[in-house]
């Protein structure tokens, strides 16, 4: 949502995509996410940028093998550090900058660039849950309501530090209700 009230041009695009392909006689649900396939941008986007955790659990190596270029032992802790990854400019054009766009032309699951939930046998079993979940609110939330920053001013995305690096300064926003869901609203 942070990512969105300082990009009022994507959260325009989320908006008109949920009303196209949902409507506004009721509200999103599961069954329409592969539908919304802007929404799901932003999404992997929101994930790219700020994921769950910096760093993946660690690893050990199971035998002696080469990992870009550097021997590695049998034994030896390997850390996957996916905020690194996920803001390479070898690999993401304009990196640090929000731009769901990209993902459009490109296969999410692409190799090991997009590995907020890590990857393989080991990533998180519940990704894709927490990604149509993470979707279903996003996307219930958009659609509910109309939404701007306190004093219009952007959302300061500093992060604090800690394992799951939590925004410094909470969100806060205004929202109202949108006029063609108040319907919807138990008042």
């Amino acid at each position: 949502m942070s990512l969105l009230l300082n990009h009022p041009d994507a959260m325009t695009k989320v908006k008109e995509e949920i009303d196209a392909h949902v409507g506004q006689d009721r509200l999103i649900d599961e069954q329409d996410l592969p539908k919304l396939d802007y929404l799901s941008n932003v999404v992997n986007e929101a994930l790219r940028l700020y994921a769950p955790v910096p760093l993946l659990l660690p690893h050990e190596a199971s035998e002696d093998c080469i990992v870009g270029g550097y021997d590695v032992p049998q034994g030896t802790t390997l850390m996957v550090n996916a905020l690194a990854i996920h803001r390479d400019p070898k690999l993401w054009e304009n990196p640090t900058k929000f731009m769901p766009e990209r993902f459009q032309a490109e296969s999410v699951g692409d190799g090991y660039r997009l590995i907020p939930f890590g990857s393989g046998r080991r990533g998180c079993p519940g990704a894709s849950l927490a990604k149509r979940m993470v979707g279903l609110a996003l996307g219930a939330l958009i659609q509910s309501f109309e939404w701007k920053t306190v004093n219009e001013e952007q959302v300061d995305m500093t992060e604090s530090p800690g394992i799951t690096m939590p925004k410094l300064k909470p969100l806060e926003a205004i929202c109202k209700p949108r006029l063609s869901m108040r319907k919807h609203c138990l008042v």
